[in-house]
């Protein structure tokens, strides 16, 4: 038996060779189906049994993920084996066998190196002399058949040794497949001459495109995971930092220096005990986590969704903590092992560098500037920032920040050895955390006009990010167990800062005009950076991470050197980071006084300027899709009407002169004369004329002419610079009219992200809609458009059931389902002087608007306005309401009703939808 098991304990509990061998002798079948048959019943039971008991041990020691891959490998060894002396002894015996036949079984791929989840593909490979006998055919198919009889998902191939060899050589995934390759069983003399051959024909002379070709396929596949190890939702064996990037260090490991397991890549000189120390740590992490995915699922899964995350952190015996949920522990634990797979990735690429890469470029890393001076007692090797001793960090700690700011100032690498080296002495940053030299240089990275997200990441890699700033350390790897979040803290924050720096040298002009033009007024720089580092810093203490994020500020900003007006600003900014979206996103702009509130809490217009750029690269680095035109309009919009009333003083001025400017440009765009105009603004209320951008009104007027005496009129126009669609709808005013077309809206495959509603003088309703797709994008296909149209005029007039059709509609994302999310109804009645302002938090889900406005028509109020947004799983819908005589809602037993119909809706209670 291969010495590979033998660490396995108690083998036989698995499965019984032996035993199972005296078994299958004693079957007695009068053909050979039958004894195909009953060879396959034993088999299968066999495989049950083991499988069983590999879970068993899992569960029993869920952290032991080598020993269960293993054990898998192990288990379907010996069931080949047991097929392989049916089929060969019994089935098709040879009593003279030639030279040509002879057969031998080998295992490849991840079976090779024996790590086999439960639900992993079986790959093997028949090797045979020469051309392939009949006989090696009979027996082949005979396996096969039976092995997917078995339920198994087999990976096969069959080759002669000149096959194999010629298909090596070809294919980069054969050649791969067979690095791994291990005797199973068969001819043991035919698999060492395949070996030899291996050796000697494939891999002499190509190491260095292997390495080449292996390093390429990561960086493809590593874009396709979304090319960082902080993505939320990560794949445990393709994605950055995962199973994947452990096995090319093997395979490399393997094919240069010929190592048959890991920890030789010690004895090779690739990585030092303790580096292999974190190898085995990771890899019998990451296979654990594996093997409980495929286990909860029951198939090959690989992804470690939010539904499935809970489920994985309690088996694997993580436990809640004050403010930290078992599922974060959990996570923020596998995102640091996936960091180190990192750290060990460089190092290993370094050691290589000096082997093959002497002359010419280097493995994995992009040619940048080079400069050949030595720089403050470091030295540069082929361009690369290098220690020129060993204990040159143990002498002065404040070289671990120096060696990041002489990188980003010069724009150089960190030689991977001096990465190396840094991550080892990381700990002797503790020493100098208050050393004025060293906090200058810090806040030089961090406030850097070049690029300091590379820099920082190296510092982050190294271990000595959040050894320098110990509550950046906390936040390390630590995700947020939502739909929103696209990323851990610290790879959020680290990109916000990127974006900063890219906003700031005008790079994003393009998507951002306003805030790359305030960049250049901005007096504070050097406290926007910290502002940015420490805006989410306090995440995870459990409690608001605002108001504890201002507590760090107050402490942190004067060791890194800032002046007491930069640190007042900086805490300021920490704690209302949120202001300024939530009040774009969830308030009325053209209510004045939702204005006025947010300008007596901003108070300058240097802190508005300020918390614009923040609010923008903290929106932008949650995650690709989440920034759009939309939030760009009501950011500039709240922008702009904060700034006039800083500017002008806490009065209503300009308001006036706003909406003459809008009549006026309205007057051009459709081409009235003076009477037109008059007839068409006395239809309108004055906050129509505020609520909406001159855009829309032009449109809303085309709308409205085009529509004359009709009662019913729709109009779409697709509005890509906002993300969305608008969707106006010209209609005679009746109650229930919003919750109808919501529904409708959501029917037709709509989500609304915006939504204004108008009644005029004379009765008639026009209700502006943004709408988007299911992916953020706008409807913008004709066949959509009309079956928005179609669906909304159905609503109104009575057309079909649209609460059948509502039900009918299949939930888009189940893997909400994974978060507990408790609905809240907040009423505010002090936010606005003419409406009372109310905010639903819930679970997003399918009509839940419809719901909402259902419940809100049952109520007897009037909607004015409907602020919709999604922060992933949980929506927050806002309206603004009045009583049926134009009133705030001022009764408090009517409140009550109102908030416990909204709290029912928002919960899902089951009730009818509205139709």
């Amino acid at each position: 038996m291969s010495s590979r098991f033998d660490h396995l304990p108690a083998r036989r509990q698995i499965i019984d060779r032996r035993a199972l061998t005296d078994g299958i002798a004693a079957i007695d079948a009068a053909t050979p189906a039958q004894l195909r048959h009953h060879v396959m019943e034993v088999l299968k039971a066999a495989l049950a049994d083991g499988r069983a008991e590999i879970a068993r041990r899992l569960a029993e020691h869920p952290s032991r993920g080598i020993e269960a891959t293993n054990g898998q490998a192990f288990l379907i060894d010996q069931i080949l084996r047991l097929l392989f002396d049916v089929a060969t002894q019994r089935l098709y015996p040879l009593a003279n066998p030639t030279a040509a036949e002879r057969l031998v079984l080998i295992a490849v791929g991840g079976y090779g190196r024996a790590e086999m989840a439960p639900f992993s593909d079986v790959d093997i490979g028949f090797l045979t002399p020469w051309k392939q006998t009949p006989w090696a055919e009979q027996v082949i198919e005979s396996m096969l058949y039976t092995l997917w009889d078995l339920g198994l998902k087999i990976g096969h191939s069959s080759r002669s040794l000149d096959d194999m060899v010629r298909q090596a050589k070809a294919d980069g995934t054969i050649r791969t497949a067979l690095v791994e390759a291990r005797y199973v069983w068969g001819d043991q003399d035919l698999y060492d001459e395949a070996a030899r051959r291996f050796k000697a024909e494939v891999q002499r002379g190509t190491e260095r495109a292997f390495i080449a070709d292996k390093l390429a396929e990561r960086d493809v596949r590593h874009v396709k995971m979304g090319d960082t190890r902080y993505v939320v939702e990560p794949n445990v064996k393709e994605g950055k930092g995962g199973l994947r990037d452990l096995h090319a260090l093997f395979w490399i490991g393997k094919y240069v220096h010929d190592v048959q397991r890991a920890a030789e890549l010690v004895d090779a000189g690739l990585l030092t005990r303790a580096e292999y120390r974190l190898f085995h740590r990771a890899d019998n992490f990451l296979q654990a986590v594996r093997c409980h995915l495929h286990l909860i699922t029951g198939r090959a899964e690989d992804r470690l969704t939010f539904d499935l995350q809970r489920e994985v952190a309690e088996r694997m015996r993580f436990s809640d903590r004050p403010g930290k949920p078992r599922v974060e522990r959990f996570m923020q634990y596998y995102f640091l092992q996936a960091k180190t797979v990192g750290t060990l990735t460089g190092v290993f690429l370094a050691h290589l560098d000096e082997k093959f890469a002497a002359r010419g470029r280097r493995f994995g890393f992009p040619t940048i500037r080079r400069s050949p001076r030595r720089l403050n007692g470091f030295v540069l090797d082929r361009g690369r920032l290098a220690l020129p001793r060993d204990d040159f960090f143990r002498d002065d700690p404040v070289r671990l920040i120096e060696i990041f700011q002489l990188a980003d100032a010069n724009t150089l690498e960190i030689h991977p050895l001096a990465m190396r080296a840094a991550t080892r002495d990381a700990k002797l940053v503790d020493d100098i955390r208050r050393d004025p030299r060293a906090n200058s240089l810090f806040l030089d990275v961090l406030s850097s006009p070049r690029d300091p997200e590379l820099v920082l990441r190296w510092m982050n890699e190294a271990g000595v990010f959040g050894r320098f700033v110990p509550d950046f350390g906390r936040v390390v790897a630590q995700m947020q167990f939502d739909m929103y979040h696209h990323y851990t803290v610290d790879e959020h924050t680290i990109r916000a800062i990127g974006l900063l720096a890219q906003i700031e040298r005008g790079a994003l002009k393009a998507d951002h005009p306003m805030a790359t033009a305030i960049m250049q007024q901005i007096v504070s720089r050097r406290a926007l950076y910290v502002a940015v580092l420490l805006h989410d810093i306090a995440k995870g203490r459990g409690g608001d991470h605002s108001v504890l994020g201002a507590e760090v500020a107050r402490r942190l900003c004067p060791r890194l050197g800032l002046s007491a007006a930069e640190t007042e600003t900086v805490e300021w900014l920490v704690r209302w980071h949120l202001l300024m979206s939530a009040t774009a996103f969830k308030r009325d702009l053209s209510d004045f006084k939702t204005i006025l509130d947010f300008a007596e809490a901003v108070q300058s217009p240097e802190r508005l300027r300020l918390l614009l750029v923040l609010t923008i690269v903290d929106i932008r680095a949650v995650g690709p899709g989440v920034w759009n035109g939309w939030k760009r309009q009501l950011l500039g919009d709240l922008f702009e009407a904060g700034e006039e009333v800083l500017r002008l003083g806490h009065k209503q001025r300009g308001r006036a002169e706003r909406i003459s400017a809008k009549h006026e440009a309205l007057q051009a765009a459709m081409g009235w004369d003076e009477a037109a105009l008059a007839a068409y603004i006395h239809r309108f209320p004055e906050p129509y004329w505020i609520a909406e951008p001159e855009d829309v009104l032009a449109r809303n007027a085309r709308t409205v002419e085009a529509a004359g005496d009709a009662q019913l009129f729709i109009a779409t126009q697709p509005q890509p610079d906002r993300g969305a669609t608008l969707v106006t709808v010209y209609a005679a005013d009746h109650p229930g009219l919003f919750y109808r077309i919501a529904g409708a809206i959501h029917v037709a495959g709509g989500n609304i992200i915006d939504a204004r509603i108008h009644t005029t003088r004379d009765g008639m309703a026009l209700d502006n809609f943004l709408v988007q797709d299911p992916f953020g994008r706008p409807f913008d296909e004709a066949a959509q458009l009309d079956r928005l149209r179609t669906a909304i005029d159905d609503a109104l007039a009575n057309r079909g059931m649209l609460a059948d059709r509502l039900r009918a509609k299949p939930t888009p994302r189940t893997r909400a389902d994974a978060f507990e999310i408790e609905p809240n109804v907040l009423v505010d009645n002090k936010a606005s002087n003419r409406f009372t302002v109310v905010e639903v938090n819930a679970r997003d889900r399918p009509a839940l608007l419809n719901q909402l406005a259902h419940a809100l028509f049952q109520s007897k109020v009037t909607i004015h306005s409907a602020h919709v947004a999604t922060y992933g799983e949980r929506a927050v819908d806002v309206f603004y309401l009045t009583d049926l005589t134009g009133d705030k809602i001022a009764s408090v037993t009517k409140l009550r009703a109102l908030e416990k119909r909204l709290l029912d809706a928002a919960a899902g209670t089951p009730i009818e939808l509205a139709a």
